[in-house]
């Protein structure tokens, strides 16, 4: 019973997940369920055809029989005039019982004629009916695929365009632009490079420049003192 049970879950399960994977299919290729319901509809057509043509010979052959039994009655009813005009009594009682099963008969096969008749109707009408399905369905089917491919076109397009690699080419704008950036800024961390440098160098040449000056001044300074201890000696000595 379990097992039963499991195997009933399973089959719907499986059941279940064809219909969906059928049922994507169908999406992506509309003309598979367009076609499938038109040859569904043209199946029921032919089935509903042969239904409806029994129905046709029902009527027909209930009209025939119908037609048989009023000229059959026409018939009779000329040979019991006859017969009660000529007093054959005996022969006037047989066609007056023929006549009035006939009579019977015909009430009959009219109540069945019209039965018949508004079945064939019926069924003329539901033949004309679905075959309008059939015909409005081929239609719409044409319709809703120009559309598809139509929209399909279009989202490929669309596709391809966003797909131009416009992103890339903005991207690498911008990296070429990083790149400007960056070559400036390595030109002018160069020249701040080369200036600081020059700068030190001045520096370095000041530091080296003050003792050296210092040290002619120096120089300078002693010449002067000695120059001027010597004139003084040589008036004093003129002086003595």
């Amino acid at each position: 019973m379990a097992d039963n049970a499991i195997a009933s879950r399973l089959w719907n399960l499986w059941t279940g997940f064809m219909a969906l994977w059928v049922k994507d299919i169908e999406k992506d290729h509309p003309e598979i369920a367009y076609q499938n319901s038109i040859q569904s509809l043209t199946q029921k057509y032919a089935k509903l055809k042969l239904v409806s043509g029994s129905v046709l010979a029902r009527r027909m052959d209930i009209e025939s029989r119908l037609q048989a039994a009023r000229v059959e009655l026409t018939k009779v009813t000329g040979q019991l005039s006859a017969a009660v005009a000529t007093a054959q009594d005996d022969l006037a009682l047989v066609l007056i019982q023929k006549k009035n099963a006939l009579d019977e008969n015909i009430a009959s096969l009219e109540s069945d004629y019209t039965v018949a008749r508004a079945d064939a109707e019926t069924a003329k009408d539901n033949l004309l009916n679905l075959k309008a399905e059939i015909d409005s369905l081929k239609a719409e089917k044409d319709q809703m695929l120009a559309k598809f491919q139509s929209a399909s076109a279009r989202l490929q397009i669309q596709e391809q365009l966003d797909g131009l690699s416009v992103d890339a080419e903005v991207q690498a704008l911008a990296g070429v632009r990083e790149h400007i950036k960056a070559r400036v800024a390595e030109a002018q961390l160069g020249e701040e490079l080369r200036s600081s440098d020059l700068d030190t160098r001045l520096k370095s040449l000041d530091r080296v420049a003050a003792p050296i000056a210092a040290r002619a001044q120096l120089e300078q300074m002693k010449k002067t003192h000695a120059a001027s201890l010597g004139v003084g000696d040589a008036g004093g000595g003129k002086t003595l």
